[in-house]
């Protein structure tokens, strides 16, 4: 039986399909929902993914329709037709993409052939049915990348060797996506190959128009981004490889490995980076060993966060950190299959830690899984307290953090008490990021 998620960390299908398209270069998203869908996506992907703001045509600025009473009885196709007309003479754009809420899912509208018309008469139009009852922000991701995939990226029966596409972070759910997909793209040019992340800095949408050259798709995620990629494998015959997302020196080096293996890169070059990194990522590392050994800075933890994060920060604390994490609180909407595939990404971590991990929607139930895994001291002469401890989850689980007298960092979606512009958290970098930001706030309490 179904039931209501309490705050949740996630948008819907339609915020999903918005955030994907509003960080592509020069696309522009055309709503058709109801009055209203818009502004309230807009402020929730600004307000809860690190004060993002509006960018380029987006934000409250975004075109729709607006469908109220008489377009519900009658049909909205005919106001989508006028705002797609209107959007193409006011706006200046490359790719134009409707994207549809629950209300004209529920009453029939086409959107998708009226997207159709326009793109027959050689405008550049898609459209595609990203309903919010669908599911979550990462089925919008996927949607849209399908559909991208299907209609937008030519087919090239000529692969280049030394070119790939990385996808699996997905756009402002993963708030750091952006310095994300710039690490991760530095380290595999640091072996050889060209990058499209399609996403990231720097890049057109020429790097997703091409991206059919490509050689191999490398996902960092075991669940979004798998059915557009099958789907590309399907259409533009390249094949793919699920590398998960990587944090510090333990999670990066098996990322370049299992690429590395998938490409067949030359092995000496391959150790040659990996060895670079790890003695750059280390010479700064010991720079912290007194102040670890001499504060005592060791901690329990508990991890917070999505089916990419939650094992690998779980991994880096322990692996990297020396960390003691214990709960780990997976907050996705997954299948029995799908829990099953993550739930594994938490077994042979170096150190031997297997911490305990839960499947949870709702925020509330992060205290009472904590609770059941770690009771409570009960007036008992001698307790084994959960203390010192570091919670590392969304901005939601702060109050957490207090309850249980731990230090509390933001690190997935919802953030609403950090403004984050460039940072990152993968690789060997971004982990140099992540643990100034972790130890920072130890001795900042100090």
């Amino acid at each position: 039986m179904s039931k209501f998620i309490e705050r949740p960390r996630y948008l819907c299908t339609l915020g999903g399909a918005i955030a994907t398209l509003k960080v592509l270069p020069r696309v522009i998203p055309i709503i058709h929902a109801a009055a209203g869908c818009g502004g309230n996506i807009a402020n929730a992907l600004h307000g809860a993914a690190g004060y993002l703001g509006s960018g380029y045509c987006a934000g409250l600025a975004l075109p729709s329709s607006n469908i109220y009473e008489k377009d519900i009885v009658f049909g909205g196709e005919e106001r989508l037709t006028e705002q797609i007309a209107t959007t193409l003479e006011v706006v200046d754009g490359d790719l134009y993409f409707v994207v549809t809420g629950c209300m004209v899912d529920i009453i029939g509208d086409d959107a998708v052939a009226v997207a159709n018309r326009f793109r027959q008469n050689g405008k550049p139009v898609l459209g595609a049915e990203t309903g919010g009852f669908k599911g979550n922000s990462y089925k919008g991701y996927d949607i849209v990348l399908n559909k991208l995939f299907i209609d937008f990226v030519e087919k090239n029966p000529v692969k280049e060797k030394n070119i790939v596409n990385l996808f699996g972070i997905v756009p402002i759910q993963d708030v750091f996506w952006k310095g994300n997909l710039n690490i991760l793209k530095a380290l595999l040019e640091k072996i050889g190959y060209q990058v499209n992340t399609f996403f990231g800095e720097g890049e057109t949408l020429d790097n997703l128009k091409y991206a059919g050259s490509a050689r191999l798709n490398i996902l960092v995620s075991d669940v979004y981004g798998i059915e557009p990629a099958q789907k590309f494998e399907e259409i533009h015959g390249v094949p793919y490889v699920v590398a998960p997302l990587p944090i510090g020196s333990a999670g990066t080096e098996q990322f370049l490995r299992i690429v590395g293996e998938a490409l067949e890169t030359e092995k000496d070059l391959l150790e040659q980076v990996i060895a670079e990194e790890k003695a750059r990522y280390y010479s700064y590392i010991e720079r912290l060993a007194d102040v670890y050994n001499d504060l005592d800075f060791q901690r329990y933890s508990v991890v917070v966060g999505d089916v990419n994060y939650a094992p690998a920060l779980a991994r880096f604390l322990a692996d990297d950190l020396g960390w003691l994490p214990e709960l780990v609180v997976i907050t996705d909407i997954l299948t029995e299959e799908e829990q099953q595939l993550v739930e594994g990404r938490f077994d042979g971590f170096t150190s031997g830690i297997r911490p305990k991990v839960v499947f949870d929607t709702d925020t509330s139930n992060v205290s009472k899984h904590f609770s059941a895994s770690w009771p409570r001291n009960n007036n008992d002469r001698y307790f084994d307290s959960f203390s010192p401890a570091f919670v590392l989850g969304s901005s939601l689980d702060r109050e957490f953090a207090v309850s249980i007298g731990a230090p509390h960092l933001a690190v997935s979606y919802p953030i609403s008490n950090r403004a984050i512009l460039d940072r990152a958290y993968v690789g060997y970098r971004g982990a140099l990021t992540l643990v100034e930001d972790i130890f920072g706030l130890l001795v900042g309490s100090r």
